[in-house]
């Protein structure tokens, strides 16, 4: 059954070890960089931020970074064959890489988080330009995924050092997303636990949410899922693995097409969903939908809300109450060809939960996806 624990958002920075001040970005590795880019720009809303490649003395590679709001991604891609960013996009396909986390001091996370049992990706590393200096370390979790730890208090350029402003003539009016609401990790048979275990011993995280497969099911697949929290709330990591079921579940084939572990979702906020989602999909972004059946109920449910239902319905906006308040949430159909990582639009009224009474009209529709793939 799922569980519910608060979060001490008083927690302070003595019992804190890893005090985190939210998602600094998120960094995709993918193919094609100067596509993606446009394409998060076109569809999604994003402004130019920096550039980095060998114009700006980066030889390998070439990095986008795109912002709106308080929402940054960084879109990478190799310039040739043979190397790390190129074997991972081969493996996996375009998907997130780098977890950034902002931190006050980059260099006592790393060595907090790698004493307690974290391996190291990289050690701490000062970046120095004309702008000041940014300080970044990191470590290793599930799969080859990555939170980077960044400290940019003393620091004033558009980026980072080693990025220059990207002055560009093309940038769409936002659609509202504000920041990330929460990641999702995909992980393999029986190593759920171990992950949380992972992020409560080496990161200091606790388990805020717990489902299982009573709780996310449906006739045809399951799967289990633990929510991680840091201590102030700011940065949360919900855990999926596989259950069993009838057919293969969207985490199978997730690991199935990934060819690994993973970071499934990337939940953004915005503060008017309505409108964020039908901007969305003016510009192109397609959603899940599920049964206008399930709208016949829907204040029966979960109560009173502010917003007129129709719009929800025409749109496909999920609603779910918990004891704090409510929430609305759409998800994105995969914005790949590999059925692998996709968005979760949400607006939070109060609720602190993750939507527990959509799990089964979501993931009929998934399933619904799945089938038409051959997958499910």
């Amino acid at each position: 059954m799922a569980t519910l624990a608060a979060v001490d958002a008083n927690m302070n920075t003595e019992t804190d070890f890893l005090p985190l001040e939210g998602t600094d970005y998120v960094e995709f590795y993918v193919g094609n960089a100067k596509q993606a880019a446009h394409f998060y720009k076109t569809a999604f809303g994003f402004q130019s931020l920096a550039y980095a490649g060998p114009e700006t003395g980066m030889k390998d590679r070439a990095s986008y970074a795109v912002r709106q709001n308080k929402l940054t991604f960084v879109f990478t891609t190799p310039l040739r064959a043979g190397n790390a960013i190129a074997d991972h996009i081969y493996k996996h396909g375009d998907g997130v890489k780098m977890l950034a986390l902002r931190v006050d001091d980059a260099t006592r996370s790393w060595k907090e988080t790698t004493k307690r049992g974290g391996k190291s990706f990289m050690e701490p590393v000062k970046m120095e330009d004309e702008y000041g200096e940014v300080v970044m370390s990191g470590i290793h979790t599930y799969g080859e995924t990555i939170h980077l730890f960044i400290e940019r208090k003393n620091y004033t350029g558009a980026f980072m050092p080693g990025y220059r402003a990207w002055i560009s003539n093309y940038n769409p009016p936002s659609t509202g997303l504000l920041y990330v609401d929460h990641c999702v990790g995909n992980v393999g048979w029986n190593q759920m636990n171990k992950w949380v275990s992972f992020y409560g011993d080496v990161m200091g995280f606790r388990n805020i949410l717990s489902f299982d497969d009573k709780d996310i099911s449906t006739e045809y697949s399951a799967l289990m899922s633990k929510v991680m929290s840091n201590g102030n709330g700011f940065v949360k990591f919900p855990i999926n693995e596989p259950a069993e079921g009838k057919k293969k579940s969207q985490v199978e084939e997730y690991l199935e097409y990934y060819d690994g572990e993973g970071c499934q979702h990337v939940a953004l906020a915005t503060s008017n969903i309505v409108e964020t989602v039908t901007e969305l999909r003016n510009r192109g972004v397609e959603f899940l939908q599920v049964p206008t059946t399930y709208y016949d109920d829907l204040q029966e449910r979960v109560g009173k809300i502010d917003e007129d239902v129709t719009p929800l319905k025409e749109l496909g906006i999920l609603v779910d109450r918990d004891n704090e308040g409510y929430l609305l949430q759409i998800f994105t159909k995969p914005v790949e060809d590999r059925p692998t990582l996709f968005f979760e639009i949400i607006q939070r009224k109060g609720a602190k939960s993750f939507g527990k009474g959509n799990f089964k009209a979501l993931f009929e529709a998934i399933e619904r996806e799945q089938e038409l793939r051959g997958n499910l």
